[in-house]
């Protein structure tokens, strides 16, 4: 039974999976993706328990969440009841609040990549050293140096 172990290999795509998931992008990736659900859990609750309420208060308590037409079947007070009795319904509200949170959403990250820009930039102006010369360089400077010596000490004399 050992004997069987021993001989058992791995598919090569096993070797390949491997490797493509230590590159540093996916883990990025896969990071990004794990704060975005976070981060979407917390607009979600802004914009359901902060922003509509404000804006439904606004514009004379109207709940976003129950504004919907009825196509088909019993028309009801809410959308839950309404769902529940097996209406048909277009849900107007849930659609505005998908595209408050998705504006909510988009300013949160340009300002997120703007402050991230910025502070990129402000990296890249710190002064840095200038890289030492190249071995090629430093050997075209000395001859250039002993050509200019060698055209002094051949120059004609004037006295």
């Amino acid at each position: 039974m050992a004997d069987l172990k021993s001989h058992v290999h791995a598919p090569g795509w096993v070797g390949e999976f491997r490797a493509f998931i230590m590159r540093g992008n996916v883990v990025d990736l896969a990071v990004g993706v794990i704060i975005g659900a976070a981060f979407t859990s917390i607009v979600n609750s802004l914009v359901k328990d902060i922003f509509n309420p404000l804006i439904g208060l606004l514009i004379g308590g109207i709940d976003f969440s129950n504004l919907f037409i009825t196509l088909k079947g019993p028309h009801l007070a809410t959308l839950a009841e309404a769902q529940k009795a097996g209406a048909v319904t277009l849900n107007i509200g849930l659609f505005l609040n998908a595209v408050i949170q998705f504006l909510i959403v988009a300013v949160a990250i340009f300002w997120m990549v703007k402050a991230l820009t910025r502070l990129h930039v402000r990296e890249d102006e710190e002064p840095k050293a200038p890289p030492p010369p190249s071995k090629t360089e430093v050997l075209l400077e000395q001859i250039r140096d002993e050509l200019a010596a060698n055209n002094k000490d051949q120059a004609p004399h004037q006295g």
